[in-house]
């Protein structure tokens, strides 16, 4: 599977190409899942950011630490965002019910995927976001046909 590459100067630039992963996923009607690995700090909820801003969302984005779930409602499309760093087993997903979330053309994005594991379905782009100097590299790697297929529009 293809994949691609990006170093990123600050946080507007890191904002920015989440745009443009948005506006790609916009243009798709079926659901997407991505993959956000990287440290704390590295920047995986300001990509999120982005992406969400690409479907209209004005207001704060913040990582869903302590709720693990944020929905965002766009029209016909929803996203959630899940950050799953504070989950303590991965089978409370199943309890919080994951796959009513998964299901259908829902976009989602999980940051720290490895703590739900066996239990959110599999990526179609798996996103590490890694420091680089002063700035950050971000590598997209496309997991399935979907996310080839999406990372061609980019």
């Amino acid at each position: 599977m293809a994949s691609r590459t990006w170093v990123v100067a600050n946080e507007a630039d890191m904002v920015a190409l989440g745009e443009s992963f948005g506006r790609a996923l916009a243009r798709r009607a079926q659901g997407t899942t991505f993959y956000f690995n990287g440290d704390l700090g590295a920047g995986k909820t300001t990509l999120c950011r982005g992406i969400l801003r690409a479907f209209g969302h004005q207001g704060a984005v913040k990582s869903p630490t302590y709720t693990l779930v944020e929905p965002y409602e766009f029209g016909t499309r929803t996203v959630y965002h899940f950050d799953l760093y504070r989950l303590g087993n991965a089978e409370e997903l199943e309890y919080m019910g994951i796959r009513d979330y998964t299901a259908g053309d829902a976009i989602c994005l999980f940051e720290w995927p490895e703590r739900g594991a066996g239990f959110i379905p599999k990526a179609d782009w798996l996103i590490a976001v890694t420091t680089e100097g002063a700035g950050r590299k971000v590598v997209a790697a496309a997991q399935s046909p979907a996310g080839e297929a999406l990372l061609q529009r980019l």
